[in-house]
């Protein structure tokens, strides 16, 4: 028998939710909390309650997921191992008229997670698929962040865990001015900051533990962002969502501006000095003004 509680989010979740359409014989692709329960949607709770099962990247987390809203569903994996083999026993109980859910861990499927396979299956086979928003770590870091401004932003995801693919990667990134979005794992995250570091003076917003008790969203210039990990043993804990900014815009009057301003300080200081003056006084990317210098400095032999 369900407890009080229960009952009571359900039936709020019926009232909200209990008049929309929810077809039979239907994938539903369900974001769960990335870390608070209380983000669950009363529409989700609706949809998890009228499944005939559920697909999840993991049936024990699934399954806890579940039974802290008084749910008991038929449980069936689908993870990255065996998601085409999972999608076949999926479509064949849409076939009898069931609903099914698809659950990844955290957030919402399809997005660094399983579920884009057994959706592409499940619409190749003709059922349809209905997607049940959530909470994301992406949109919540993009929200908090107030870095874009209109401005177009492009997801990236995980960047390789190999180290001279990672650092090409980040080599490519800086070439970018649009805002980009990364995920990193907790056992990588030093790693990745320190090639970050490499962009200077770019903007840098760094989500850990969204949405959980000791969650952080902090900003810095990415030449930072290491020591900002290392300041406190604890920051290296947890799931990290990354934004790097968009990348300042510079007209042809300020790049000729700062030009002139580092052809005169390197006249009288040295590199790294010129570099750092000349990126305070005209606000140009310190990584960009540092490859000029030494152009300029290779120009003069």
């Amino acid at each position: 028998m369900q407890a009080p509680s229960f009952d009571l989010a359900l039936q709020a979740a019926a009232a909200a939710a209990g008049q929309q359409h929810f077809p039979p014989a239907t994938l539903y692709m369900l974001a769960t909390p990335i870390g608070n329960l209380a983000d669950i949607s009363l529409r989700a709770l609706h949809t998890l309650s009228l499944a005939d099962g559920i697909a999840c990247e993991d049936t024990r987390h699934t399954g806890q997921l579940l039974r802290a809203f008084g749910l008991h569903k038929p449980l069936l994996a689908a993870h990255e191992h065996n998601e085409q083999e999972a999608a076949n026993a999926v479509i064949a109980k849409l076939q009898d008229g069931q609903r099914w859910v698809y659950v990844s861990d955290a957030g919402t499927p399809g997005v660094s997670d399983p579920g884009s396979v057994l959706a592409a299956r499940v619409q190749a086979a003709g059922l349809r698929v209905v997607p049940i928003p959530g909470a994301s770590s992406v949109t919540a870091l993009l929200s908090a962040a107030g870095a874009l401004q209109m401005s177009a932003w492009s997801f990236i995801g995980f960047l390789s865990p190999k180290a001279a693919e990672r650092a090409a990667q980040v080599q490519a990134l800086a070439a970018r001015t649009d805002a980009l979005v990364l995920l990193e794992a907790p056992h990588r995250i030093a790693a990745l900051l320190h090639d970050l570091g490499a962009l200077g003076d770019r903007r840098l917003t760094i989500g850990r533990e969204l949405t959980k008790q000791f969650e952080e969203v902090a900003s810095m210039a990415c030449a930072d962002a290491a020591a900002w990990l290392a300041a406190k043993k604890e920051r290296s804990l947890g799931e990290f969502a990354l934004l790097l900014h968009p990348a300042p815009k510079v007209d042809d009057a300020g790049q000729l501006d700062a030009e002139r301003v580092l052809r005169l300080l390197l006249a009288e200081l040295p590199t790294k000095s010129a570099v750092k003056l000349a990126a305070e006084i005209t606000g140009a990317p310190r990584n960009a003004l540092y490859e000029r210098a030494l152009a300029l400095k290779k120009e003069a032999g």
